[in-house]
């Protein structure tokens, strides 16, 4: 696939994935890659961060993706096009899908050559954003619960159990 980062269409977004090929519906666009570890070495990386945010796609508690520093994981540029702002004809256009415990952005409509890439990243997510205080949209943020939570800025698509346990 002939993909490449440039800036997001989406404002405040950053850099986003675009693709210089037609991509079909049902067509895998990239794998989601990085450094290999558990749930529980994600959440002690994470300690570490001081709110810069992470890359983390959970698989299993025993098998998670960080694309933290991996710069070269050209998916983790893929953004979600229904996150806190929201563009009048900009939709997601892919989803993430794993197969044989590998994940993947797969496209779930034609993406035509140029178009930026859009991926859903889960309600989890967007939900730990918020309570994490890291929503633009909110002109005044609130003050967040306990700073010694180990979800404190552990954002990036995280397993549905442990955003519902905040």
């Amino acid at each position: 696939m002939n993909l490449l980062i440039k800036k997001s269409k989406i404002p405040g977004a950053g850099k986003g994935l675009f693709t210089n090929d037609i991509i079909t519906r049902g067509e895998k666009v990239i794998e989601y890659t990085g450094d290999n570890i558990s749930w529980a070495e994600c959440k002690r990386r994470n300690q570490h961060l001081d709110g810069i945010g992470a890359y983390y796609f959970y698989i299993t508690a025993r098998k998670c993706v960080d694309a933290q520093h991996r710069p070269d994981s050209l998916a983790r540029y893929a953004n979600d096009a229904a996150g806190f702002v929201r563009i009048t004809g900009i939709r997601n256009n892919s989803r993430f899908e794993i197969i044989k415990g590998k994940p993947f952005i797969m496209a779930s409509r034609n993406i035509k050559a140029g178009e930026e890439i859009y991926v859903a990243y889960g309600k989890e997510y967007w939900d730990a954003m918020r309570e994490n205080g890291f929503d633009p949209t909110q002109k005044k943020k609130k003050a967040k619960k306990q700073n010694t939570n180990d979800m404190q800025q552990e954002h990036h698509l995280i397993p549905k159990r442990e955003a519902a346990r905040h």
